[in-house]
């Protein structure tokens, strides 16, 4: 697919897309959930169709409606010797500890950038857990056979990836494993931690930390037979609706929660600190001014939101100075390497970005250039571009961008229904 958008102002509302975070845990939660769950506001992303998938190859009966997803389960009961994870990072990380919890032997694969991505981890932990497992060196195809059903006390390394510790704490809570007791080193990200503590307390599972450091399994009463859980708004997703807000705007956006613990809802100070008009407002964030705000470079650590990168390199593009994000290690095993992914492509924008270390340079305030860009088949490069040719001098090009599909397939449309001039073939 390729899509072009052209420069121009945008007006109006748009409700943000469904979190892929809060659903995939959402999924994972009503697979361990003995019992039925309905899933309220569920996403169709390609991650979130990943996991749907996921839970159905591990026992779990899916009937999708509407709005709503009904999932029936007596826990992981593969149903087949393999399931695939799709593109999906925290899908892959996620539900391999789950699956562990079965004593049958399964594969585990995924497609696309997935395959490079490292999981050494689970060659490192799982036979400490008593977990048979053969990897390609490191990599997919992975093949284990448990049970992880009494699980050990442990400790991690929390620095590559937390999705790996949500995938554990899943597991345990889900083994009503009281007496463990999991030590993480290191913890990077950790709002997604208090997401998905928010999802398995939401279930009726209890778990406790200590500074991010010692994770402790609390007894609960029996959970309910019927558990109903909404998903939340994306604040990933949003994060580009508020960036070409801020830019192009004004606009209003939609279905976010300020309470939420997604670690992507910090984009709201990056936008502050960039003296972006904001006004939080009963129905939805209101963003930008039919003025025009002032937009000045900024300063901020993305380590604990890595995914922030795109939508601010986007945004910081527009603001006059030289922005600073600080976290560029966090973005070598994504669906591409973010840092230099984003230096190409902005580069044909003539947007100047500097890779020092752990910080990335944004040099803004330039014109944007028309061009043709390439997503590298990632969904957040994508959308990146596609809110920076809001500013540019005339249409950008984008080619495979539908790689969006994997995170927010409705975003060239919410675009265009925000004003956006967006040509796609």
């Amino acid at each position: 697919m390729i899509a072009i958008v052209y420069p121009g102002k945008l007006n109006g509302a748009q409700v943000a897309p469904a979190s892929k975070s809060s659903m995939q845990r959402a999924c994972a939660a009503a697979l361990l959930h003995v019992g039925q769950t309905i899933i309220l506001n569920p996403g169709h992303s390609h991650d979130d169709l990943a996991a749907l998938d996921v839970i159905q190859k591990l026992g779990a009966q899916v009937e999708i409606q509407k709005d709503r997803i009904h999932v029936t389960s007596k826990g992981v009961m593969p149903v087949g010797p393999e399931m695939n994870c799709g593109e999906s990072g925290l899908g892959i990380r996620m539900f391999t500890p789950i699956a562990a919890l079965s004593s049958q032997s399964i594969t585990i694969n995924g497609k696309g950038s997935l395959v490079k991505r490292p999981m050494h981890f689970f060659d490192e932990i799982f036979p400490a857990l008593g977990v048979k497992i053969q990897s390609q060196n490191g990599y997919l195809p992975i093949q284990i056979q448990g049970p992880l059903h009494a699980p050990a006390s442990i400790t991690v390394d929390g620095s590559l990836s937390s999705q790996f510790l949500t995938g554990l704490l899943m597991a345990y809570a889900a083994s009503d494993a009281k007496d463990a007791v999991i030590k993480v080193l290191d913890l990077k990200s950790k709002p997604y931690i208090d997401l998905t503590l928010s999802v398995l307390d939401a279930f009726g599972w209890k778990v406790a930390h200590t500074n991010y450091e010692q994770f402790t399994f609390l007894a609960h009463p029996p959970l309910k037979e019927l558990i109903e859980y909404t998903v939340e708004g994306d604040w990933s997703g949003a994060a580009f609706l508020l960036v070409a807000g801020a830019i192009a705007g004004p606009i209003k956006v939609k279905g976010l929660q300020m309470n939420s613990t997604q670690a992507d809802k910090a984009v709201m100070q990056a936008l502050q600190n960039a003296n972006v008009s904001i006004a939080l407002e009963e129905d939805g964030i209101q963003i930008g001014s039919e003025e025009g705000d002032a937009l000045r470079a900024f300063e901020f650590d993305a380590t604990d939101c890595p995914d922030l990168f795109p939508p601010l390199v986007a945004f910081a593009a527009a603001c006059m100075g030289v922005s600073e994000i600080k976290g560029v290690s966090r973005l070598a095993h994504k669906e591409s390497d973010r840092g230099l992914t984003l230096q190409t492509e902005f580069a044909k924008l003539g947007v100047q970005i500097d890779l020092e270390g752990d910080i990335m340079k944004i040099h803004g305030g330039v014109e944007i250039k028309s061009s043709t860009v390439f997503s590298q088949h990632d969904h957040r490069i994508a959308m990146a571009c596609g809110v920076a040719a809001l500013k540019a001098n005339g249409p950008v090009t984008i080619t495979e961008a539908d790689a969006i599909n994997k995170s927010y397939t409705d975003f060239f449309d919410h675009l265009a229904q925000l004003g956006a001039k967006v040509d796609i073939t």
